[in-house]
């Protein structure tokens, strides 16, 4: 009898214990609501009082919308309300096709940041640089403006002209710059061949990013005469702003067999993802360079750093813009939709750059020599002397050969002086392949 009730009390006890449990969670969630109501009828009292006192008319419909995106933004940069107009030209970009002066911004310290300007823009056209930070609009400060507000004033009809100021780091002082607003035509990937090394360019991560990846790299293939012919590859995602998610995930396993290439965490443990490569690698195999910048983010960091983990490819340049957080669209039935950031990602070894950016390999600043660097460098050698002795041992096809090294050699410097952090790529890559040859 004792046995059984000390275990009928210890059931009691126990019974106690779990409704409490239960009614203390019920009642936070009741208090939760009730203040929630109270400051929703806070802001009915207030929005009611503008719309009857406020100095001149007002529009509620506009005083709304800035009170939802006004929410939105003061979770993160990246947050915001999208109203229907501007949901439909987000989707027109995503697609790699819209109207404006082509360039990427976020919101710093009350001003708008340059991300990137995109290649073969108005913007870029204009010598508008990642990092400058634009203050004035058409000689109306940004201050006080969203994210959104401040870009709706730069859009504008094809052919119409906007001038933005732009503090740059460096300048003395602020300056204008007049632009001219174009249709925007995003080609996502370009490619070159720089001697018997394949140049992939990706400019942006849109709905064309990968099939256009795996058309450049096939054209690569037969200017060089085959697969075999390659020497190596340089991913260029300097200045690259971002994108799709997906698109991301898709380029980097174009370059992987295997592995994890992203994962995402967000609130909720089970709305955690992993992404992982399936076998086939594009390039099969060959050796290849990442080039990054401050212009480098969101989805270029997600390559990047899934190559840069995987010991896949050397990343050389400066570090990236460290945006490490992924913005999920949700569609509001008609009335535009909301980007709301929904989750962290993280790279394969498990690193967030949210904030920290990608750390080159190699890191490697632009820069241009100047005359007096430019003109020891060429130096003076023994074939300069006069009277020199010739060299007659050398056959003709030597001698051909030599020729050839001579003008690749001369190329190269060129290419030192126009873009350091692409010559030192391709200098690697040389390298990288001598070292294979002889293993």
């Amino acid at each position: 009898m004792k046995k059984l009730a000390l275990a009928a009390s210890i059931g009691a006890i126990a019974g106690v214990v779990a409704t409490t449990q239960l009614v203390a969670p019920l009642l936070a969630q009741e208090n939760d609501a009730a203040v929630t109501y109270e400051y929703l009828d806070l802001f009915g009292d207030i929005l009611e009082r503008v719309r009857a006192s406020y100095v001149e008319e007002v529009d509620e419909k506009q005083l709304i919308e800035a009170a939802i995106n006004g929410m939105l933004t003061s979770l993160d940069p990246h947050s915001s309300y999208l109203p229907p107009d501007d949901f439909d030209d987000m989707r027109i970009q995503t697609k790699g096709e819209f109207g404006g002066l082509g360039i990427e911004v976020t919101m710093e310290n009350g001003f708008v940041k340059v991300i990137s300007p995109i290649d073969d823009t108005p913007a870029a056209a204009a010598g508008i640089q990642a990092g400058d930070f634009i203050t004035h609009i058409n000689g109306e400060s940004v201050l006080g403006l969203t994210l959104s507000e401040a870009v709706d004033k730069m859009r504008g009809p094809v052919g119409s002209d906007i001038v933005v100021t732009i503090a740059r780091e460096g300048a003395e002082e602020p300056f204008d710059v007049t632009i001219t607003r174009d249709v925007i035509k995003i080609r996502a990937v370009r490619a070159r061949v720089e001697g018997d090394v394949g140049v992939l360019r990706v400019t942006a991560f849109n709905e064309q990013t990968y099939d256009n990846l795996v058309a450049r790299i096939a054209k690569i293939k037969e200017e060089l005469g085959g697969a075999e012919n390659v020497k190596g590859y340089v991913l260029d995602l300097r200045n690259n702003p971002g994108g799709l998610l997906g698109q991301a995930i898709a380029v980097s396993d174009a370059f992987l067999d295997a592995g994890e290439i992203v994962s995402t965490r967000g609130r909720n443990p089970e709305d955690s993802e992993r992404y992982n490569a399936e076998p086939g690698d594009l390039t099969d195999g060959k050796p290849m360079v990442v080039l990054i910048n401050g212009g480098s983010a969101s989805a270029s960091e997600i390559v990047a750093g899934a190559l840069q983990d995987h010991r896949r490819a050397v990343v050389i340049g400066t570090k990236s813009f460290g945006k490490g957080s992924v913005q999920t669209i949700m569609p509001l039935a008609g009335k535009g939709a909301i980007r709301l950031t929904t989750a962290r990602y993280y790279t394969p070894s498990g690193r967030s750059i949210q904030a920290l950016g990608i750390e080159p390999d190699i890191l490697i600043e632009q820069r241009k020599l100047a005359a007096a660097d430019d003109a020891a460098r060429r130096g003076r050698s023994e074939a300069d002397l006069r009277g020199r002795l010739d060299n007659d041992s050398l056959t003709e096809d030597e001698r051909k050969q030599l020729e050839e090294e001579r003008k690749r050699h001369e190329a190269t410097a060129q290419l030192r002086d126009k873009d350091l952090q692409l010559a030192y790529a391709l200098d690697l890559l040389t390298g990288l392949s001598i070292y294979a040859e002889k293993r």
